[in-house]
């Protein structure tokens, strides 16, 4: 017997937290009865599970890094009929969801799965994964200003955690410099809201790292399969950091 929440997860609904929200929904029915009670125990073997009247399944685990293009939304649909994530997976049978998103207008390296648990522990803020981001603003900012990135600065919803900023590229010419940002917290627009609290508006943003996983080798709008060895040095990098904060 196991949680329903987490059999939804490992049968690719989605994330665990999400799944939780479709219990509570009302969403569910086990045994063709409606269950909105979450921490409810099943058998998958025995028991009939819907999720929306369709039975659920348990599909083979995939786990994909996608290279995000500009102008995309990081869902697996979009009411305004935009381009999503999904559009760019024709040829991936499993039904899968980005793990954590980018903004509309960022691109970069967002991964996907139908692995719920996986995609909670890395996206879980207690397990710090971090992520390194290329942020283009104009001009050059003072080293005083990406002093208070790296110390952390205040936003609406809190102060931001220490960060690692350092100039990565500077074109006089174009009078633009390059950024490049670490961070291990996941807020929402959390790099563009950080450079516009120093007032330095970021022109173009691109993730370009998360935890060791890099795009080297997919170009945009592309696609690879993780290996089996990356997927689990990401889950031994999440319980990693965890096992660090808790310590510090």
């Amino acid at each position: 017997m196991e949680r329903l929440q987490k059999i939804l997860a490992q049968a690719g609904i989605a994330s665990r937290r999400k799944c939780e929200e479709i219990i509570a929904a009302g969403r569910v029915t086990v045994n063709d009865e409606i269950v909105t009670e979450l921490g409810t125990k099943v058998d998958p073997t025995t028991d009939e599970i819907t999720v929306d009247g369709k039975p659920i399944r348990k599909e083979e685990n995939v786990y994909l890094l996608f290279h995000k293009p500009k102008g995309v939304i990081s869902s697996v649909k979009d009411p305004e009929g935009r381009k999503v994530v999904t559009d760019f997976l024709k040829d991936v049978k499993q039904r899968v969801f980005p793990v954590g998103r980018l903004d509309y207008d960022t691109e970069g390296l967002l991964l996907l799965t139908n692995d719920g648990e996986f995609a909670n522990l890395l996206t879980h803020p207690k397990h710090e994964i971090p992520k390194t981001y290329f942020a283009t603003v104009k001009g050059v900012p003072h080293g005083d200003l990406l002093e208070k990135l790296r110390n952390g600065v205040k936003l609406d919803d809190g102060i931001t955690a220490p960060a690692e900023v350092e100039y990565h590229d500077v074109d006089p010419e174009k009078n633009i410099s390059v950024i490049s940002v670490t961070i291990h917290e996941g807020r929402n627009r959390q790099v563009r809201r950080m450079f516009e609290a120093i007032h330095t508006p970021v022109e173009k943003l691109r993730r370009v790292q998360f935890g060791f996983l890099t795009l080297h080798g997919v170009s945009r709008g592309k696609f690879r399969h993780l290996s089996k060895e990356e997927v689990k040095e990401l889950k031994d990098l999440a319980l990693r950091s965890h096992k660090v904060h808790k310590e510090i």
